[in-house]
């Protein structure tokens, strides 16, 4: 009998102390244990199992969840030039919801030329649920003053960091530039915070 696992549960016949060695069969018995062990040693998985179907490999993924990856040598920008500016970036999956943070802090050789769009870690789903999903703020240190604004999804790998900006009655979204929301130089900072679905 080849064993049923982990598709359903065995059921093996246990021999008494009075039945012979051919009834049930003996080598049978021993050929249906084996069978059974190997796949429970399958399905739990050896040390660090890159199996993704074993249990010891769901175990790792579980307790990695949470866990922030350093995205900054990844992070990349168009609408600004990094330069010598300092940036931090991280990301993290909780299943398939995925959170990023970043902040950049403009150096010398820094510059906004507007919009800045900022890469994503992972491919997100296509939805404009995912438009609306966090917050930007913007430091002037020449007027210590904070500016607000909203990541705006712009398509399946990138994000647009967008300002607050009043338009008649209105609050809009308004691209970044060089003089907007104020004129960068260094020490002038950006901050994103947000969270998207993976494709």
């Amino acid at each position: 009998m080849a064993t049923n696992f982990p598709a359903s549960l065995d059921s093996l016949t246990n021999p008494t102390s009075s039945d012979s060695l051919n009834s049930p069969s003996h080598s049978a018995q021993h050929a249906n244990v084996n069978d059974a062990v190997e796949a429970l040693q399958a399905k739990v998985g050896a040390d660090s199992s890159a199996v993704t179907s074993s249990l010891d490999y769901k175990v790792a993924q579980l307790e990695a969840l949470g866990s922030w990856v350093d995205y900054s040598g990844s992070q990349t920008f168009s609408g600004l030039t990094v330069g010598n500016g300092t940036l931090v970036s991280y990301y993290t999956a909780v299943n398939n919801v995925i959170y990023m943070r970043g902040r950049l802090i403009l150096g010398s050789t820094s510059a906004v030329t507007g919009p800045v769009d900022i890469t994503i870690p992972i491919t997100n789903a296509a939805t404009t649920l995912q438009d609306w999903t966090g917050q930007n703020r913007f430091f002037d240190q020449s007027t210590n003053a904070y500016y607000s604004g909203v990541p705006v999804s712009i398509g399946t790998t990138t994000y647009r960091l967008t300002r607050l900006v009043v338009s008649g009655s209105e609050i809009v979204n308004g691209d970044l530039s060089s003089g907007s929301p104020f004129t960068w130089t260094t020490g002038d900072e950006m901050h994103w915070s947000f969270h998207y679905q993976a494709a």
